[in-house]
């Protein structure tokens, strides 16, 4: 398994924010539903949230620098030095040393090394020890299913799959916590799964707290006659009525149609901006009304102090 800052592309000094973003920034990238049939994407993907698995988390990357962790998060094995540097010592050593000090000049077996066995049995059940491990993905979840509410299926970095209640207003950058759904220690407790929620875009919606933007074209008939037109909202199609010399750039507000409001109950409102779109086919006939009604009508699309 590739080195975690390598696959996430930062460097080993960087902070746990920059961590952080390149995490969010690659999972997006990557993420399997804008990759659909591409089984490098998930790939891809998997790696990219094991990454963040060790470094994303602080103590973990702290143990991972130190080298008592491996890429996979699995505990390394201490490298036992003992019987290294007692075979590697002067051949006379490893007796001189403790028949100096007995009467009877017999040569004598190094007893430390035993003790040494036997501690590092005990000491090595200890420090395998493995404590639950939490994990942490980030998961794409698209504009409405944000506003609205979704159940998604999300596939863990060891195969297991996670069917996640994405709850209605969500916002971006909201962590859910799937208590047990970690990594097991070796006592058999379970660590935590979090998963950071990354909200797709969509090109008619943006979202203001619980409010919900869009723009609605129309012509200029409309805006100096008034009208009722169809507008788009998170709920489906909704009537709209413009009224007469509606300016451009103003916001009509259609109450409760934003995002739920969770726990406060009720829900935001959709502010609808009218952007008056000029007219097509424009002709003599209508640039010479124009002009003589712009007579007895004097416009300043540029402010007054313009000259």
């Amino acid at each position: 398994m590739a080195d975690p800052y390598e696959t996430l592309g930062v460097a080993k000094s960087a902070s746990q924010d920059d961590i952080r973003k390149a995490y969010r920034k690659a999972a997006k990238e990557s993420h399997p539903d804008l990759h659909p049939g591409k089984p490098e994407a998930e790939r891809r993907f998997k790696e990219i949230n094991a990454a963040n698995d060790i470094i994303g988390d602080a103590d973990k990357r702290k143990r991972y620098d130190a080298g008592e962790i491996d890429e996979t998060g699995a505990e390394r094995q201490p490298e036992r030095h003992f019987y290294r540097e007692h075979a590697e010592a002067d051949p006379h050593w490893r007796y001189s040393q403790h028949s100096a000090n007995r009467g009877d000049g017999g040569a004598d077996f190094d007893d430390d090394i035993f003790a040494e066995l036997f501690r590092g049995r005990g000491g090595e059940r200890s420090a395998f020890r493995m404590p639950p491990q939490d994990v942490r993905y980030t998961l794409a979840v698209d504009f409405l299913d944000a506003v609205n509410g979704a159940r998604k299926v999300i596939a863990m970095p060891d195969g297991k799959t996670l069917d996640i209640a994405i709850p209605a207003g969500i916002a971006e950058g909201k962590v859910l916590r799937l208590k047990g759904q970690g990594r097991p220690g070796s006592d058999g407790a379970v660590g935590d799964a979090y998963v950071e929620i990354s909200i797709t875009p969509d090109a008619r919606f943006t979202r203001e707290g619980y409010d919900i933007l869009s723009t609605v074209p129309v012509s200029l008939g409309e805006a100096l006659n008034g009208a009722s037109v169809r507008v788009e909202t998170v709920d489906g199609t909704v009537g709209l009525s413009i009224p007469k010399r509606v300016k451009n750039g103003t916001k009509l507000r259609l109450r409760g149609k934003g995002v739920p409001r969770g726990k406060e109950g009720g829900r935001g409102d959709h502010l609808v901006r009218i952007e008056i779109v000029p007219p097509e086919g424009a002709d003599d006939a209508l640039a010479d009304f124009m002009a003589e009604w712009e007579k007895t009508h004097p416009q300043h699309p540029r402010g007054r102090s313009v000259t």
